[in-house]
């Protein structure tokens, strides 16, 4: 068995306090890393080596601060997870410019908002470890969720992006790309779309969000320490 020791590591996971961020925050708390979720709300129970961080993704302003008020506290932060996501799930001609905006904001904005403030760190450290929670929906689209698979599709784009920008500071830049995961967010979905999801796996069931937090961890440590760019799903087959 491989062990993963984070120890003297800050990992800085968003949406941390539900679904694949709390597992992350977890898997993280567990190899010893001191853990800051950053969310609008607090994980229903404490996160052992985890602390709660108030703050509003989608607002540049508070990211800002969020990640000034992290790095004076821990002095050093070594992995970023933008996982924070939302959805408001509707037909094209349907949505209105609210739900377009706040899902966009949210998914895309809040991971830009974050690797900005948080790049002059990543230079100046000569290292660092990002990445972005996708979606296989924003790799082959889906009816209903053109704002969100917009977002997912965008996270891609700027995972590329950022890698060849932050490449030559010793910076990982990664995208995980999960199928239909069992969080509190897709349980809310009808259960003909979870029966549907499970059909197009090739193992006939969901991901759980550790499935997903173990690959973010191997990302984030030093066996993948030659990987950067990529976009790797966690699906289940869902997309074969």
């Amino acid at each position: 068995m491989i062990a993963f020791d984070f120890k003297n590591q800050v990992a800085v996971i968003t949406g941390g306090s539900s679904g694949i961020g709390l597992a992350t925050s977890k898997l993280f708390a567990a190899c010893a890393a001191r853990v800051v979720c950053v969310d609008l709300k607090a994980p229903a129970e404490p996160v052992e080596r985890a602390r709660y961080v108030e703050a509003d993704v989608s607002n540049f302003d508070q990211v800002h601060d969020c990640v000034g008020n992290i790095l004076t506290a821990e002095k050093r932060i070594d992995c970023l997870v933008n996982n924070a996501g939302i959805s408001r799930d509707t037909t094209i001609w349907k949505m209105t410019e609210n739900q377009w905006d706040a899902v966009l904001n949210v998914n895309l904005k809040g991971a830009f908002n974050f690797i900005h403030h948080l790049a002059p760190h990543f230079r100046e450290k000569n290292g660092g470890k990002i990445v972005n929670i996708s979606s296989i929906n924003g790799m082959r689209g889906k009816f209903g969720l053109t704002n969100y698979s917009a977002s997912k599709a965008g996270l891609i784009g700027l995972t590329k992006t950022v890698a060849k920008e932050l490449g030559r500071y010793n910076v990982n830049v990664n995208a995980v790309a999960p199928g239909y995961v069992l969080t509190p967010l897709t349980q809310k979905l009808p259960d003909k779309i979870i029966t549907q999801a499970k059909n197009e796996t090739v193992f006939g069931r969901l991901a759980k969000p550790e499935d997903v937090a173990n690959l973010i961890l191997f990302l984030c440590s030093d066996l993948a320490k030659h990987i950067t760019g990529e976009v790797i799903k966690v699906d289940g087959g869902q997309y074969i």
